[in-house]
């Protein structure tokens, strides 16, 4: 894979001896400033770090999430040798609703949109950042100007607070290590499409991922970051699952890995 072609959509990990990879936060602030400090106390020169997705949603601590993510960055490129590729943010399913919520003056049905978008936990990000549900509500009803304007004024109170939107528009689809050994996605793939021709299945997850059975398009093992189950740390001879539940009464896992696959450490933090 190019990396020059596809560093907009795509993060390539170049250099990396080991990936520290870590699950969805879903706004648990407290369990991800945990994780960092034995992620900082374990690391070693040549580590490379990806956050797999679902920072927002959920928790009561989504800024604070967010700002514990830009201070960690600061923290680790202050190290010899990091440069700011070293880091990747992928795009979680709570952060493509988010940034449908944005836009959703253009949905037809936006009433809809909205009723789906709060079962899927986005109430708590809204709150966030000053907002509440019940404003959206009344804005959609008001018509397509004033939910325009609504939008606008949510895109500036999220500007409000360094650093934030740097994350939105730094986040990826996917990121690989430079020799293309690991693959690291937020919920999963189609098996037979490449990774360029993935589209939503990254956000939402395919059922056929659990039947990976042998290598994905040369890469030795697939990654990802959330499933419905919350199974912890789970691993095939091809791909490995990382979601002990935070933000739904469990746990904030992280896994480390060399690039050949192996899982060399794991944390696990009540959230």
């Amino acid at each position: 894979m190019n990396s020059r072609k596809y560093n907009e959509k795509f993060g390539c990990l170049s250099c990396a001896k080991r990936v520290w990879a870590v699950a969805s936060i879903h706004g648990e602030a407290d369990a991800l400033k945990a994780l960092h400090d034995e992620i900082a106390r374990r690391w070693m020169h040549g580590d490379r770090l990806v956050y797999l997705g679902n920072y927002l949603g959920r928790g009561r601590a989504v800024r604070e999430v967010l700002d514990e993510l830009l201070s960690f960055r600061i923290n680790r490129l202050c190290l010899p040798g990091m440069m700011p590729e070293d880091i990747v943010f992928l795009r979680g399913a709570q952060e493509e609703i988010w940034r449908g919520l944005l836009q959703i003056q253009l949905a037809p049905q936006p009433a809809s949109l909205l009723d789906w978008m709060v079962a899927n936990d986005v109430g708590a990000t809204l709150e966030a950042y000053g907002e509440s549900v019940e404003d959206a509500r009344r804005y959609i009803r008001e018509g397509t100007l004033a939910m325009a304007k609504w939008t606008n004024r949510l895109r500036d109170k999220v500007r409000a607070y360094p650093g934030h939107n740097d994350i939105f528009i730094a986040l990826r689809r996917a990121a690989y290590t430079e020799g293309g050994e690991l693959l690291f996605v937020h919920a999963g793939l189609d098996p037979d499409l490449p990774v360029i021709e993935q589209n939503d299945d990254f956000w939402w997850g395919n059922p056929r991922f659990g039947t990976i059975d042998s290598s994905y398009y040369g890469f030795q093992k697939v990654i990802r970051g959330y499933e419905r189950q919350h199974g912890g740390v789970t691993l095939t001879p091809y791909t490995a699952t990382i979601d002990g539940g935070c933000g739904f009464g469990g746990t904030l896992d992280a896994a480390c890995f060399t690039v050949d696959g192996e899982v060399v450490d794991q944390i696990s933090v009540a959230s």
